[in-house]
């Protein structure tokens, strides 16, 4: 595999990444300038994690149909048009439809960068690979608030979504010449009721569930689609357990490794979801920061976690995945009991400072998980564990978003009045304690586990 495949793929999702959470400090522009509110705007936001949910589990079907360099190409072009036509979105109606295009095209960008790093890549070098890849993941959310607010205030909120389209051509020119297209594994034919139900089930679940934690509408209709979403989930699981090829395969969670990976990684992601929304809120609203200054202090979790990227692959070599996956957790989980006691008299050098060791680790978390889940897969399953995953992370992190919210919001709610310092600390004590569940988890696990993915395998006599 070429140095600079998983650089370009890395670069690629850095736009997606940053795009996912650039606008939440230019809500009140453009809902000014488009004339609507920015609750309603906030649709917005649950428009692309939607179309996330619903074509996610097709990205492997597609990329060995038509070709995992093809896929991403036309991927980053829907993605490139999705924010040309956000830019130029004159209504709600509209914007929310150019952000349901972006997610389109953002929906196969990831799935298809994780499963060409895999098909291309040794098991010992995937964790190498897989920290090129975790980086935007971890760097996006936080570059994305203050850059979004230093555009809108000193240019136009335009601009959040116009400078996707030089980013995105380069990236088309550069997947061209130098991503290898990879050897296609014959898909079969495509299991559309799988994807009707699968897909609706999805939607449903993370609709409701961002209407609950960002009340755009009436709650009880975010009640009502994530009970209907939970519902056909259950009814996915019947047929895909009856049927011989389905779109995504869950007889894969027969592989102890794989299966660890996706459920620990869950109680993780539902301790870490919410974080990106809730801590720079806690910032602007109990210490008094701009969005600007509090997107700052959070880019420190961003340092720390480009330091890891350098040192990763050495970590897991040394620590052993199970061993390195829960430290991780538990430093994550302690990060957000540090969270849970900040007053604005803390001091600021000892919050960043917190941050970038928590960064830190939590890039170390993704970048061993990412690999872990491929560690007892062979290749022709690749594309079902990655699908299964990836559509796993979309439905924790937004069940994540949920439960912050929803705790935040509750405990407002028992005591009355505005929010204050204690319903964000009762949150991030919580939260803390579904990550340290992630921990409990992986501490379970052999010690020799994931060994394969940091020593290559011994040659044959």
């Amino acid at each position: 595999m070429s140095r600079i495949t998983p650089l370009i793929l890395a670069t690629a999702l850095f736009m997606e990444n940053m795009d996912a959470t650039v606008i939440s400090t230019s809500l009140n522009a453009i809902a000014s300038d488009i004339g609507t509110d920015p609750i309603s705007l906030k649709l917005a936001l649950t428009a692309y994690l939607v179309a996330l949910a619903i074509f996610i589990p097709i990205s492997s079907w597609m990329a060995d149909r038509f070709g995992a360099r093809t896929v991403f190409r036309w991927a980053m072009g829907v993605f490139v048009l999705g924010s040309l036509a956000c830019a130029f979105a004159n209504s709600l109606e509209t914007f929310v439809g150019a952000r349901f295009l972006q997610g389109m095209g953002g929906a196969m960008m990831t799935p298809v960068a994780r499963l060409v790093l895999v098909r291309s890549t040794a098991r010992h070098d995937l964790v190498a690979a897989m920290a090129w890849l975790t980086i935007p993941g971890l760097i996006g959310p936080v570059v994305g608030p203050p850059f979004g607010g230093f555009l809108t205030t000193y240019l136009s909120w335009h601009w959040i979504f116009l400078i996707n389209v030089p980013i995105g051509m380069v990236g088309i020119a550069l997947v061209s010449k130098f991503l290898p297209e990879m050897e296609r594994i014959e898909p079969g034919m495509m299991d559309f009721k799988g994807f009707i139900l699968a897909g609706s089930a999805f939607a449903l679940f993370v609709f409701g569930t961002s209407v609950i934690s960002l009340p755009a509408l009436p709650p009880l209709f975010g009640v009502i689609a994530t009970v209907l979403g939970i519902v056909l989930g259950l009814l996915y699981v019947r047929y895909a357990l009856a049927t011989p090829k389905p779109l995504f395969d869950l007889r894969l969670l027969r592989f102890p490794f794989f299966r660890s990976a996706v459920v620990a990684g869950s109680f993780f992601r539902l301790g870490q979801g919410a974080i990106p929304f809730l801590f720079p809120l806690m910032l602007q609203l109990s210490f008094g920061m701009s969005p600007f200054e509090s997107g700052m202090v959070t880019f420190a979790g961003a340092v720390g976690a480009i330091i890891a990227k350098f040192v990763a692959n050495q970590i897991f070599a040394t620590m052993g995945f199970r061993n390195a996956l829960v430290v991780a957790t538990a430093v994550s989980a302690l990060g957000l009991v540090a969270m849970g006691l900040y007053t604005p008299q803390t001091p600021l050098p000892l919050i960043i400072a917190i941050l970038v060791v928590v960064g830190f680790w939590q890039s170390i978390f993704w970048t061993g998980s990412n690999a872990f889940v491929f560690s007892d897969i062979n290749d022709k399953d690749a594309g079902q564990a990655n699908v299964i995953s990836q559509v796993n992370v979309q439905l924790t992190i937004a069940l994540g978003v949920a439960l912050g919210g929803g705790i935040l919001e509750a405990s407002n709610a028992l005591r009355g009045g505005e929010l204050i310092l204690a319903d964000f600390h009762l949150a991030f004590f919580v939260l803390a304690g579904m990550c340290l569940i992630s921990t409990a988890l992986f501490m379970r696990l052999p010690g020799n586990a994931g060994h394969q993915l940091t020593r290559p395998a011994p040659a044959a006599e």
